[in-house]
């Protein structure tokens, strides 16, 4: 075993309390594998999948990757030893990790997949959003604002992950639709903050510093849009660079409040959390599920975000 698994034993630990090493025998147990428990986003599946695997009468484990493609690979295998009744993984590295899946159907293990889809692979399910789609969405709404507020003319840096598949989805989807809307939009550098926050904050910060003619800035997920919204706070950039981005946060909530966040796609993690448990409980009992189960997303600007300061206090 690689030293990985090292880190496997600490995971199950750390969730000792939710039931894995006691096991019920009568209590199915499902293992959800993560990317990591740093972003609040991938807190909230694991709230939402918490809340339904205690309704459901199941036990739940939780496996924590933090952001090491090979950690899940590892954790998988170790979940097949042990024989669980089903996994829901949230991929990084979504090619990689399917060797991995394809062992757990040869076990007879069904595999759910939330937020990344797995090309080709052996999952049952996908759980989550188009995420192609949804940076259109915000790549549509991103150019009429540029057209609408910024006479049709903008610069844009980006703040991704390039080792996050759905990022690099969220950024395809989002160039399309600004290269459709046909204002004259410069794209500027695409920086990479790895999908952790301090190293997202250093990665805008260079980035803000290398293009002081920057108008708009995008950040592909969560970790991304906190470096982003903290680097144009200390850059003292809150008056000339408007934000656009993924995943609620509650320093992004007092951005848009302040009026230089514009718009945040929010996506409802806890229902997709919430969504994969229950369909693999309906497996469980032979009973049939959607290959796709689509879960709505949500363009949060001043207009509608008092619906959600609910989830900040």
């Amino acid at each position: 075993m690689r030293l990985t698994n090292y880190v496997f034993g600490c995971a199950v630990v750390a969730t000792a309390a939710l039931g894995f090493n006691a096991r019920s025998a009568m209590a199915d147990t499902l293992a959800l594998v993560t990317i990591n428990q740093q972003a609040l986003f991938f807190n909230q599946i694991n709230d939402g999948a918490k809340e339904a695997a205690k309704k459901a009468g199941v036990d739940l484990v939780i496996f924590n990757a933090n952001n090491v493609p090979s950690a899940q690979n590892d954790a998988i295998e170790n979940y097949i030893t042990q024989k669980v009744d089903g996994i829901i993984l949230v991929a990084i590295d979504v090619n990689g990790v399917k060797p991995a899946i394809t062992a757990a159907k040869k076990a007879g293990i069904p595999v759910i997949a939330i937020d990344a889809q797995i090309p080709n692979g052996d999952n049952i399910a996908f759980v989550g959003v188009d995420n192609t789609k949804a940076g259109g969405e915000i790549g549509k709404f991103y150019s009429d604002y540029v057209k609408d507020k910024l006479s049709g003319s903008a610069k844009i840096g980006v703040v991704g992950a390039l080792n996050s598949f759905i990022q690099n989805q969220r950024l395809d989807g989002f160039k399309a639709a600004v290269k459709a809307g046909e204002q004259k939009v410069t794209f500027l550098d695409t920086v990479d903050g790895q999908n952790v926050q301090d190293v997202a904050l250093s990665a805008a910060e260079n980035l803000i510093t290398a293009n002081p003619d920057m108008t708009t800035l995008y950040a592909t997920g969560e970790p991304a849009l906190l470096g982003a919204v903290a680097a144009v706070t200390s850059q003292g950039k809150t008056g000339s660079v408007k934000v656009f981005g993924w995943d609620l946060t509650k320093q992004a909530v007092e951005g848009i409040d302040q009026g230089w966040v514009t718009a945040v796609i929010q996506q409802d993690p806890a229902g997709e959390g919430k969504a994969a448990v229950e369909a693999l409980v309906k497996v469980k009992k032979g009973e049939k599920i959607d290959p796709i189960i689509n879960v709505p997303v949500t363009i949060v600007t001043k207009e509608n975000v008092d619906k959600f300061r609910g989830m900040f206090k």
